[in-house]
C-alpha cells in the first residue's frame, strides 16, 4: 500500500470510527471538495461539514469502503453510507465513489460522486421520487445544506468562545 491508498485508508477509517478530527488531519489546507448534496467546498468547510454530518447522526451511520486506488498524485474509493436521513427520518443506502488528488501527502481534491435521484428516492420518498432527477431538488438540497452548516459554524463559533 502506497502513502496515498494510506491516507484514503486512514480518512475512511477514522469516518467509519466517526473520528471528524482524524478526517480532517487528512486533507490539505487548501483543499476542495465537491457532491451532489453540498456542492463545493474549501478548506475549514470540509472539516466542518464531516463535523456536523458525524454530530447530527448520533452514532446512528455506518460506512464501509473498499476499492482503495492511488497513485503519486491520484486516487480512488468506493464506499456506502447507511445512516437515517434526519429531516424525514427515512433511511438511506448511498453508494459513493470517490476520487481524489493529493499535494504534500495529503488530500488535496475530493470528489464524491452518486446518483442522486437514487438518494434523493430514499431520503425524501416521493418528493424524492417525482423531482429527485430536477437540477430544481438538486439546488434547493444544496441550498439547505449550506444554510445547514452555517449555522452550524455559528454556533459552533459560539461555544468555541
Amino acid at each position: 500500500m502506497n502513502t496515498n491508498e494510506q491516507i484514503i485508508e486512514e480518512f475512511y477509517s477514522a469516518f467509519a470510527n466517526h473520528n471528524y478530527q482524524t478526517m480532517a488531519s487528512c486533507y490539505h489546507p487548501e483543499a476542495i471538495f465537491n457532491d451532489p448534496a453540498f456542492g463545493t467546498l474549501q478548506g475549514q468547510d470540509i472539516a466542518d461539514m464531516w463535523q456536523m454530518l458525524l454530530e447530527r447522526a448520533k452514532g446512528n451511520l455506518s460506512i464501509e469502503f473498499s476499492n482503495i486506488k492511488a497513485n503519486a498524485t491520484t486516487g480512488s474509493a468506493k464506499w456506502t453510507a447507511i445512516y437515517v436521513f434526519s429531516k424525514t427520518n427515512r433511511k438511506v443506502k448511498n453508494k459513493i465513489k470517490a476520487n481524489f488528488i493529493f499535494k504534500d501527502g495529503l488530500i488535496f481534491a475530493h470528489e464524491d460522486e452518486f446518483d442522486f435521484h437514487n438518494w434523493a428516492k430514499q431520503a425524501l420518498g416521493n418528493i424524492g421520487f417525482w423531482l429527485g432527477w430536477t437540477t430544481f431538488l438538486k439546488k434547493k438540497i444544496q441550498h439547505e445544506a449550506i444554510e445547514s452548516l452555517r449555522k452550524f459554524q455559528q454556533k459552533k463559533q459560539l461555544t468555541d468562545i
